[in-house]
């Protein structure tokens, strides 16, 4: 079980750096007006810092020896203790196994339920060392921390992201600012930003990560309902 919990560490501080879903990508022709890409995500990093609550979705496409995440979902939030609060589901495969379950960070306690059985709980003293919800929604280390560091930002298109308009922004990400929130990275990574345009909340983000067997492999995940509110107990 330990195991378990260290791999929905793993998957939540995967999150902080990927804010999937799919959206046709078209790259921006002659006589485009996009705005700057450094302008939009110092934007994006200011109002990113208010966030209180979110709703998230992320989706591992590929095979990444350190994620065995498939896919995941749920709620996050700054309050429920000094390290804010998390709830959902994931699917993920754990020695040859694929597992289906679901999460409660609270109180500086994960809780976890498998398929069978109810939820078991583990001290504060294993989880803050394998999981900090707040790394997502923190301001000083968390998404609006990464958007700020983004290097030679690029603004390539304006797509449809859920149905919101939003501007597609690409940079690299230094090793130093990922291994803060992903355990493991040894190099520098390529990322996409999606900032909405009518309020600059980053609305998804890809990054690109080394896959298994050489291949590469992209980490998707989407905010929504930002600000709603969120109430997560003990189970």
């Amino acid at each position: 079980m330990v195991k378990r919990g260290w791999v929905l560490g793993i998957l939540a501080l995967v999150a902080a750096l990927a804010t999937g879903c799919t959206s046709d990508e078209s790259p921006p022709g002659p006589g485009s007006n996009l705005p700057d890409g450094a302008a939009l995500l110092r934007d994006s990093s200011a109002t990113t810092k208010n966030i209180k609550s979110a709703h998230f979705t992320l989706k591992v496409n590929g095979s990444v020896a350190a994620i065995p995440v498939q896919n995941a979902e749920g709620d996050l939030t700054r309050e429920g203790g000094a390290s804010g609060a998390a709830k959902g589901t994931v699917k993920l495969t754990l020695m040859g196994q694929l597992i289906e379950g679901e999460f409660v960070l609270v109180d500086d306690s994960l809780y976890i339920k498998g398929p069978t059985g109810g939820f078991q709980k583990f001290p504060s003293a294993l989880t803050s060392n394998i999981y900090d919800p707040s790394a997502i929604l923190n301001p000083d280390k968390g998404i609006a921390n990464v958007l700020a560091k983004i290097q030679n930002p690029r603004t390539e298109a304006k797509e449809s992201v859920d149905g919101v308009s939003a501007y597609k922004v690409s940079g690299k990400v230094t090793k130093d600012v990922v291994s803060g929130i992903v355990p493991g990275v040894s190099s520098d990574v390529d990322v996409s930003i999606w900032v909405r345009e009518d309020n600059k909340q980053p609305a998804k983000a890809s990054v690109a990560l080394p896959g298994g067997a050489g291949k590469s492999a992209t980490v998707d995940l989407t905010l929504s309902d930002v600000d709603k509110p969120v109430s997560i107990t003990a189970p």
